[in-house]
């Protein structure tokens, strides 16, 4: 005889336009103490990309570590403005706007520019080669904040569905692989000791140790960072590393960054400190293929902090809202001199899914400890030289929490229909197989795959094939839009009739509560 099944047991789990279990969502607050300490975790997670872009950066401009030191302490102070901007005027959600990998491509293109060559001075190569980068940067931002501005931004995700929409945001994450156990790998010795120990607090001991307050799990960064960096520095102090390469005492001292002596006490950084920009169209073009580029993945991100701010599906008009705004964060970013654009931090995303914390008040308080730290540069060059396998040891934690939040939006799919799984293979498949491709032919050559007689052309390919996110989400939105449209069950699997009511501003009354504007702007600045 079969045996009996209770009638629950059958029953599929519930949709949920809001992810439940998430403790403080976009509009409510943890108590004063609390935001502060999880702002300045938001603030330890951001530092990570912002030392490695101007590391890899900087020197091809010709700089050395305080010029290094400058450009850290000049993008944390872009990051802090731009936050503080995207959460009050912006999306409204809880994002940090920090720098961007996409950008390293055209910084690279600019500095190694042979129009510099007849500068023999490193410093005086790494000024000129930064004025072009800041004016390519500022040209360049014209291009994300009139589609933002405009509106033209929120038609394309007006066709998004969450079988399209699922792809990119789910390689915003995944793409980021190479900045991850790599990472960690170039000091296995704390790296991996850092990724048990996050793991562990973030996640067993607080079912094995029941606590009134959700401490490890809310506070698992700064211990689990605390913790293995002291490690390290005991490691550093005793001799460990002393008959090592140099490349490995670079990953695995405390002491050879190189931040604190290149930082200065105090300086505030302000627009045009290197001098008047300069404009080249070639250095111009790359730029706006690498802001395009970071719109998208932006995009992904903001789809996934809403996830996990567990508010509702963000509107198209808000999103492109928040595109402009991202646009003007690229121009203050060239206006400074950051040699690096805008977009939103997807390590501060993954913080929000492993506290459950989607305050905005939170990310708030993040961005004043970057504008005080970028200004007090002696201290925050000390909480910038941590180890960089230890921040490899958090992305791979807060790049997989990104991820998820991709996954998640398919349970507004029909995953029985074989139309859904061919979109979803093919986006996935292409957004990892293409980009690695670019890669692998840079790497091999030296030289990407696309070779016209144009170097900005060329470049602007690299920029655009290069990105998972990107080649996943233009996979993905055509096969949607072409692939049976007509079909009577197309809108369905799709998933597209659960954001319908999110389509239009005004169609749900909760796109309100979250997203209107404060002190009254919405008004002047209405999001239809």
């Amino acid at each position: 005889m079969a045996p009996q099944v209770k009638a629950d047991e059958l029953v599929p789990h519930p949709v949920k336009d809001q992810l439940p279990g998430v403790d403080y969502c976009v509009n409510s607050n943890p108590s004063w103490p609390e935001a502060i300490i999880l702002g300045f975790q938001h603030y330890i997670v951001m530092l990570g990309t912002t030392v490695i872009i101007p590391t890899i950066i900087v020197p091809q401009m010709g700089g050395g570590n305080e010029e290094k030191a400058q450009v850290i302490q000049t993008l944390l102070f872009v990051a802090g403005l731009n936050t503080v901007l995207q959460s009050l005027f912006g999306t409204r959600l809880p994002v940090v706007i920090g720098g961007s990998f996409t950008f390293i491509i055209p910084a690279t293109f600019v500095a190694l520019s042979s129009r510099y060559n007849t500068y023999l001075d490193p410093r005086e190569r790494f000024i000129h080669s930064m004025r072009g980068m800041q004016g390519a940067l500022m040209i360049a931002s014209i291009l994300p904040t009139l589609i933002g501005f405009l509106g033209l931004w929120r038609i394309v995700l007006r066709v998004l569905s969450p079988l399209s929409a699922a792809p990119p945001v789910l390689l915003v994450g995944l793409g980021l692989y190479t900045q991850g156990f790599p990472l960690l790998a170039e000091c296995v010795e704390i790296g991996l000791p850092g990724l048990i120990i996050l793991i562990l607090l973030s996640q067993y001991i607080p079912h094995m140790w029941k606590l009134k307050r959700p401490i490890f799990e809310r506070f698992a960064v700064l211990l689990s960072v605390a913790i293995v960096w002291a490690y390290a520095a005991l490691l550093t102090v005793t001799g460990a590393y002393h008959n090592r390469p140099p490349q490995t005492q670079f990953s695995c001292r405390v002491d050879r960054s190189g931040l604190i002596s290149g930082a200065s006490w105090i300086k505030v950084p302000y627009p045009w400190q290197w001098g008047a920009p300069k404009v080249d169209a070639g250095d111009v073009f790359v730029m706006m293929a690498a802001a395009l580029v970071s719109l998208v993945e932006s995009t992904g991100a903001f789809i996934a902090a809403a996830r996990y701010g567990s508010v509702t599906h963000t509107p198209g008009s808000v999103i492109s809202r928040g595109a402009g705004w991202l646009g003007l964060g690229i121009l203050l970013s060239g206006l400074w001199g950051t040699a690096s654009g805008s977009t939103v931090s997807v390590e501060n995303v993954g913080l929000l899914a492993m506290t459950r914390v989607g305050s905005r008040r939170v990310i708030q308080m993040s961005a004043i400890f970057m504008l005080f730290f970028s200004v007090l540069g002696k201290f925050g060059a000390v909480l910038a030289s941590i180890p960089l396998p230890i921040v490899g040891a958090l992305y791979c934690v807060m790049f997989a929490f990104m991820s998820s939040a991709g996954l998640g939006l398919l349970q507004f799919c029909n995953l029985n229909s074989f139309r859904t799984t061919f979109i979803l293979g093919l986006s996935i498949y292409l957004g990892l197989s293409v980009p690695q491709y670019f890669n692998g032919y840079v790497i091999t050559t030296g030289d990407g795959p696309v070779r016209s007689g144009s170097a900005w052309f060329n470049k602007i390919m690299q920029v655009i094939f290069t990105s998972p996110a990107t080649v996943a989400g233009i996979v993905a939105l055509f096969l949607d839009l072409t692939l049976a449209r007509k079909h009577v069950n197309t809108k369905k699997d799709s998933g597209r009739h659960w954001w319908a009511k999110f389509k239009h501003f005004d169609k749900d009354p909760r796109s309100e509560e979250f997203y209107s504007l404060p002190y009254g702007l919405s008004k002047y600045f209405p999001s239809v």
